[in-house]
């Protein structure tokens, strides 16, 4: 079972990304309804920010266990899951992994968005039936 401690840690740092991407989405709408500018955004900046989590985590040693759990975790996951996703890419294309790299890459874009509009024309029909 995990240390109540670190649950705790990942928690608070997902409220926070959670709040910082909502926040996101808000002011993305100030400069359009119909292009989804928070969520790039939040994307783009998720996925900077844990490049230098990351960086600052392997490279200097100087963020703790628990700082990076609460960080790259909580705050990256909660903002959002895009940052992981490229984390675990990247991963694989430095582990020489290519085929797996160009697997997971592929079926998460494509995948999600199969899965996506399975859940949201199958539940229409459902609905409407």
């Amino acid at each position: 079972m995990q240390n109540v401690f670190t649950i705790f840690i990942v928690g608070t740092g997902g409220f926070v990304g959670s709040v910082l991407r909502y926040l996101m989405s808000q002011f993305g709408q100030r400069f359009s309804i119909t292009f989804p500018h928070g969520t790039l955004w939040a994307n783009f900046i998720g996925c900077l920010f844990l490049g230098i989590v990351t960086a600052a985590a392997t490279e200097t040693q100087s963020l703790s266990p628990s700082t990076r759990l609460f960080l790259a975790t909580g705050v990256c996951g909660g903002f959002t899951t895009m940052s992981s996703f490229s984390y675990e890419t990247v991963r694989l294309l430095q582990d020489s992994e290519y085929l797996y790299a160009t697997g997971y890459f592929l079926a998460t874009i494509v995948g999600c968005i199969i899965l996506f509009g399975l859940g949201l024309f199958g539940t229409k029909l459902l609905l409407k039936g």
